[in-house]
C-alpha cells in the first residue's frame, strides 16, 4: 500500500508536490515544552496567553452546508476564523473584530479597555449579528476609512453578502452595503483595502473562492470543487471595487485586468516594484500563485497586468494560503511568504519565502525562493503567518499558525483524500466523489511555529520554548501592541476552537520606536505608505497595509524593534499621494504620530 500511494501521488500530482512522499498513519505534534526562566535573556522574548484572564472569551463556531455535502462537510466548512486590528473609536488603545461562521452566531469587537481587559462591544455598536443562511456568514474582516472622516470602518467578506459597516465616530457602526454597489453574493475568502490609483479614496479588492453563482446552503449541483488539484479556474471570480466617494463603489475588474477565476484564499498589496504604485499578489489554492503588476492602462487611468511566471513567484502550483510581506535582511526590499501544505513523510509542497533577486526591477523583477536554507520551508498544513519583530533585536520574525482539520487521532483522511487527488476533472470537480470523512484527521493537531530571525540569513524555531504549544486548528494571526508598551502581541484565530492572545514579554533592554501616520492629500488611513527607518548603520522597511497574511489584518501603526540602540538616525516616508518626508532623530520608545504635510 506504500508503494501504492506513493506511485499515485507521484505520478498523477508531479506538478503538485515537490518532493517524495510515503504513506503514514499522520505525524504526532511535537512534545510541548514549557518556557524555562531563562527563555527572555535567551530569545528577548515570551509569549503568554491570556485571552481568558482578559475578558476574551470567544470559540469559533463553522456553518453547517448543504446536506449534500455531509460526506466531507468537515472539510468543505473549515474556513472563517479570522481577525483584524484597528483602534476604531481613536482612544489610543488597539481593539480588535473577530469572524464567527456558524449560522445565527455573533462575530465579536473587542474593546481594548486600557487595563489590561477587553470588552465585546460588537451587538451594542450593530457589528455582531450579520450571520444568517439567508445573508452568508463571515469569513473574515478588514479594517479601512473609506470615507476619510478619521475613523476606520469595517468591512466583513463572507460566503454571502458583504456587508460595509460605516463607522459612526466610534459610538456605533451604520450598514450601508445596500447603497454601495457591491455584488449581491460572493463566496470570498479575502478582501483587502488599498487605493490603487492613488486618488485619496479607498478601493476594495475581494477575493472569491467558490463561484459566486453558488449558494452553498441551497445546491442545485454538487459540481462545486475544484477542477484540478495543480491548475484549477473554476473558483470565484475577483472584484476590484473603485471607491467613487459617497459611500458609492464602481466595479471596475474587467477594465483594469484581474479576470482571474482561481481560488483564492489569501492576498495583499504593497509596492513591490518601486512604481508608488500597488501591486497585488494573490495566493491560490489548487494552483499557482499570481502577481498583478500595477502599470499604466494607457488612458490616464490604472490597470494590472499578471507577471506571476516571469517573476518565478507563480512559476510553480501549490496550495497557496498566505502572503505577508517582510524586510527580512534590513536591506529596504519586501520578501513574500506564501504558505502552502506539508505533511511529513506524505506530502511536502514546502511554504514559499521570495526574495527579490538583486538588481531586479520594475520590469525585470524576480524573485529566489530562499525558504529551505532559512528554514521556514516545513510549517505543516499552513494559514497564517505574518512578520514581525517579536523580541525587539531589529529583525523581522514569523509567527505561523497551522492545522487543516483535527478529528479522530487514530484516523486519517490522506489516503482517500490521494485517491481523490489523482482522478480525472470530472470526478474530482463533483463533492458527491470525494470519499466520506466520517471523523478522520486530515493534518490535524500541529503544533505552530515561531520562528527567529537571526541576522537574516536563517530562522530559528522556539515556538514550545517561548510558550506557544497549542495544537488547535490556526487560521488567521495578527499581531499588535495591545498593552501599549512597546512589544508586538500575537492574536490567533482558530478553527472552531478558542481565539487565543498571547501577551508579549519582550526583553526590556532591546528598544523599539512606533510609527502611526495620517494621510492628508492621500488617504486618512495612509494605507500604501512605505516608511524606511534608518538606525545604527541599519535600514528597514515597512508598508501600512490594508489587511495581510490569511483573512487577517494587524495594526495600522507601525512597529520597530531597534535592538540596544539608543538613537534614530532619521524615517523616510513616502506617501500613497506620491508626497515624500523625512523626520530626523525621531525620539526612540515612543509612538510618533505624522500627519502627512498638506
Amino acid at each position: 500500500m506504500k508503494l501504492r500511494l506513493q506511485m499515485l501521488f507521484g505520478v498523477l500530482l508531479a506538478g503538485l508536490l515537490a518532493a517524495p512522499f510515503l504513506l503514514t498513519r499522520g505525524a504526532k505534534a511535537p512534545r510541548s515544552l514549557e518556557p524555562s526562566p531563562g527563555v527572555v535573556a535567551r530569545y528577548g522574548f515570551r509569549l503568554q496567553e491570556v485571552a481568558h484572564s482578559s475578558g476574551v472569551d470567544f470559540r469559533h463556531q463553522a456553518p453547517t452546508l448543504d446536506p449534500r455535502l455531509n460526506n466531507i462537510m468537515p472539510l468543505i466548512a473549515s474556513m472563517g476564523a479570522g481577525v483584524a486590528v484597528a483602534d476604531f473609536d481613536r482612544d489610543g488603545w488597539q481593539d480588535f473584530y473577530v469572524t464567527n461562521s456558524g449560522e445565527g452566531t455573533n462575530n465579536a469587537l473587542y474593546r481594548n479597555l486600557g487595563n489590561g481587559k477587553f470588552q465585546d462591544v460588537a451587538a451594542a455598536l450593530g457589528v455582531a449579528a450579520v450571520n444568517e443562511r439567508s445573508t452568508g456568514v463571515s469569513m473574515g474582516a478588514v479594517w479601512g476609512d473609506f470615507d476619510n472622516d478619521g475613523y476606520e470602518d469595517l468591512f466583513v467578506f463572507k460566503w454571502g453578502r458583504p456587508e460595509l459597516f460605516r463607522n459612526d465616530a466610534g459610538k456605533r457602526f451604520v450598514c450601508v452595503s445596500d447603497h454601495a454597489g457591491f455584488p449581491g453574493w460572493v463566496n470570498a475568502n479575502t478582501a483587502i483595502w488599498l487605493d490603487y490609483d492613488r486618488d485619496g479614496l479607498l478601493d476594495l479588492f475581494l477575493g472569491g473562492y467558490y463561484d459566486e453563482s453558488l449558494n452553498l446552503w441551497q445546491l442545485s449541483t454538487t459540481r462545486i470543487m475544484p477542477e484540478s488539484f495543480e491548475y484549477a479556474r473554476n473558483g470565484g471570480r475577483k472584484y476590484l471595487l473603485r471607491n467613487l466617494g459617497e459611500g458609492r463603489f464602481e466595479d471596475v475588474t474587467a477594465r483594469t485586468g484581474l479576470l482571474t477565476r482561481r481560488w483564492a484564499l489569501a492576498v495583499a498589496a504593497a509596492d513591490l516594484r518601486g512604481t508608488g504604485y500597488p501591486d497585488l499578489v494573490i495566493a491560490n489554492d489548487y494552483g499557482v500563485a499570481e502577481f498583478f503588476a500595477n502599470v499604466s492602462d494607457g488612458r490616464g487611468g490604472r490597470m494590472f497586468r499578471e507577471i506571476g511566471a516571469r517573476t518565478k513567484i507563480g512559476a510553480q502550483p501549490k496550495s497557496g494560503m498566505n502572503v505577508a510581506f517582510g524586510d527580512i535582511r534590513n536591506d529596504g526590499s519586501l520578501a513574500i511568504y506564501v504558505s502552502n501544505i506539508t505533511e511529513p513523510a506524505v506530502l511536502v509542497q514546502g511554504n514559499n519565502l521570495w526574495v527579490p533577486k538583486v538588481g531586479s526591477g520594475a520590469e525585470d523583477l524576480t524573485y529566489e525562493n530562499v525558504a529551505n536554507v532559512m528554514g521556514v520551508e516545513n510549517g505543516g498544513w499552513s494559514f497564517g503567518a505574518q512578520f514581525g519583530d517579536l523580541n525587539n533585536d531589529g529583525l523581522v520574525d514569523l509567527f505561523l499558525t497551522n492545522g487543516n482539520v483535527s478529528g479522530a487521532r487514530e484516523k486519517s483522511y490522506w489516503y482517500p483524500y490521494s485517491e481523490i487527488a489523482g482522478a480525472n476533472t470530472a470526478i474530482i470537480s463533483d463533492a458527491k466523489n470525494w470519499p466520506a470523512m466520517q471523523e478522520a484527521s486530515l493534518s490535524g493537531y500541529q503544533q505552530k511555529r515561531v520562528w527567529l530571525n537571526r541576522g537574516g540569513e536563517e530562522f530559528l524555531e522556539v515556538a514550545p520554548l517561548v510558550g506557544v504549544t497549542e495544537t488547535y486548528d490556526g487560521r488567521a494571526v495578527a499581531q499588535a501592541d495591545l498593552w501599549n508598551r512597546g512589544a508586538l502581541d500575537v492574536l490567533v484565530a482558530n478553527q472552531k476552537a478558542p481565539l487565543l492572545l498571547y501577551r508579549n514579554e519582550a526583553k526590556p533592554d532591546h528598544r523599539w520606536i512606533q510609527f502611526e501616520l495620517e494621510g492628508t492629500r492621500s488617504n486618512r488611513s495612509a494605507i500604501g505608505a512605505s516608511v524606511v527607518l534608518f538606525w545604527d548603520g541599519k535600514q528597514q522597511r515597512q508598508e501600512v497595509l490594508g489587511g495581510c497574511g490569511f483573512c487577517a489584518q494587524n495594526q495600522r501603526r507601525l512597529h520597530f524593534g531597534l535592538g540596544t540602540a539608543s538613537q534614530v538616525e532619521k524615517v523616510m516616508i513616502r506617501w500613497p499621494s506620491g508626497q515624500s518626508q523625512t523626520v530626523t532623530a525621531p525620539a526612540v520608545g515612543q509612538l510618533h504620530r505624522i500627519k502627512e504635510p498638506a
